[in-house]
């Protein structure tokens, strides 16, 4: 009983953040109340709201705090019936989840509160901490994760560039250093004091504060400035690269996912699985979008990733989801469509090519033989000769 309960909490709460699972209401209600909190916190600061509506604040304070405690208290109690194995232990497991991430900010969203019991804290400083709770939004954000598969997946590439990025910040500090310090002893006092410099024209940002005035320091100062430039599109470029590698790599599981669930291709290996999900393309269609119409020549078979199609039938129209395919009957028959498919709401779809699908029958008769078997019972299921 106990087992399951910790089971029903881990599914509801999402311990792991590895896979996200629609926990509906209670998701909505915490993330309306990070947001609420993070509201009040701002509308705090304002002389006016904060003299009139203070008590207000404070109750409403209180009460986010023992929300926020049980919820943290639920995670960690929780936890051991994570999907990851490294949450399984009841004791290192549960150490090794207050350790993470996601933990550490839940942690940081209530311990504020708690700590100007125990010690004196400054109230404005306590109320900028607050405002960290607005990171507790990140474990419900889908692009935060992307984003930090992307800094793992790109680690030792960040790791190079920022070591041969403070590489040239030390030598742009150390030039500047020896040709400006006899002009500006103060300025440049010493080669630390010239990496604030050094960093700031990197960066090119420029606040001005301090600026060469001889003329060797202003040609070292448009060599940084040039190389400022340089420098930073290094780690902008590897995140974007790491950010294209990563969808790429999502949207290739959920193609091969999706191919492998078709029965037809189930039994393929997983070499030839992937050849297939590497020939598909894909393709979006709004709302109420008609896909083909009667007549036309096939394209090539679809696949729904997301979204609802409906296939227009005399007597009655017959609607495909999440997961299913349709198309690949005019295909087989070569014979233009004979029935009008049109997008109920927004389609992610994916499509395999007429000639693809064609050299994969050929080279698999065995798959021949089953798509034109599961053609003619769809045929006859929907009553007759519509060829979609």
């Amino acid at each position: 009983m106990l087992s399951h309960m910790k089971q029903r909490v881990n599914d509801i709460l999402d311990v792991s953040g590895e896979v996200r699972r629609p926990t509906g209401v209670i998701d909505y209600a915490l993330l309306a109340l990070i947001l609420l909190n993070v509201m009040s916190v701002i509308l705090e600061t304002v002389e006016d709201w904060g003299e009139a509506y203070g008590e207000a604040f404070f109750l409403f304070e209180i009460a986010s705090v023992v929300i926020f405690t049980v919820e943290y208290l639920l995670r960690i109690w929780s936890c051991t019936q994570a999907s990851s194995r490294r949450f399984r232990h009841p004791l290192l497991g549960r150490l090794r989840y207050m350790t993470t991430p996601l933990a550490l900010i839940d942690l940081l969203a209530i311990l504020p509160f708690y700590l100007s019991f125990a010690i004196g804290v400054d109230l404005r400083f306590l109320r900028v901490i607050r405002l960290l709770r607005i990171l507790k939004i990140t474990r419900y954000s889908v692009a935060f994760e992307t984003f930090l598969a992307v800094l793992r997946a790109q680690k030792g590439p960040l790791i190079s560039a920022g070591l041969l990025m403070s590489i040239v910040l030390i030598i742009a500090a150390a030039m500047m250093y020896m040709v400006e310090h006899t002009a500006q002893p103060e300025a440049f006092a010493s080669i630390p004091h010239a990496m604030w410099w050094a960093l700031v024209t990197l960066t090119t940002v420029g606040y001005g504060d301090i600026t060469p005035i001889t003329g060797p320091g202003r040609v070292v100062g448009s060599i940084v400035t040039v190389l400022g430039l340089l420098m930073y599109a290094l780690p902008a470029g590897i995140i974007a690269s790491g950010f294209m590698q990563e969808l790429r790599k999502r949207e290739f599981v959920v193609t091969w996912t999706l191919v492998a669930k078709v029965p037809i291709f189930s039994k393929l290996d997983a070499d030839k699985i992937a050849a297939i999900s590497n020939l598909l393309t894909p393709k979006t269609v709004p709302a109420d979008f008609t896909i083909f119409r009667v007549g036309d020549q096939p394209d090539g078979m679809h696949f729904i990733i997301e979204g609802e199609v409906e296939i227009e039938l005399t007597p009655t129209p017959h609607r495909l989801r999440d997961g299913e395919y349709y198309g690949e009957i005019a295909i087989i028959k070569d014979v233009p469509r004979r029935v009008t498919v049109t997008a109920v709401t927004e389609c992610r779809l994916l499509i395999l090519g007429v000639h693809d699908f064609r050299n994969l029958l050929d080279e698999y008769p065995a798959l021949r033989e089953e798509f034109t078997h599961v053609a003619e019972e769809r045929l006859s299921g929907i009553g007759g000769d519509e060829n979609a």
